[in-house]
């Protein structure tokens, strides 16, 4: 089990990517646009640099949805490989089986 506080810490900087996605992206919008002047790419960079560093989805760690663990995570269940293995053996994911040869 991963430590409370980093599940906590993950979940606000989800929340605060999902809360500043739209104005991001309008501002990233305006800096590579080539067409629109120097001065005014330059202030949506600042502004884009005033926004909190944890609203970049970049910041968002992958972690198991059970357990919290940061490694060993599928994107699609969203469950580490662990937590996958024991919820197989238990039966508890249809059509899954301990492999065996």
């Amino acid at each position: 089990m991963a430590k409370l506080s980093s599940v906590n810490k993950n979940n606000r900087r989800i929340k605060l990517s999902d809360k500043y996605f739209k104005k991001r992206k309008d501002l990233k919008k305006i800096i590579m646009n080539k067409k629109l002047g120097l001065e005014e790419r330059f202030k949506a960079q600042q502004k884009l640099s005033k926004l909190p560093r944890n609203s970049s989805k970049t910041r968002v760690m992958n972690r198991c949805q059970i357990t919290g663990r940061p490694h060993g995570v599928y994107r699609k269940l969203k469950i580490s490989r662990i937590a996958l293995r024991k919820l197989g053996l238990e039966g508890k994911i249809p059509g899954m089986v301990k492999s065996s040869w």
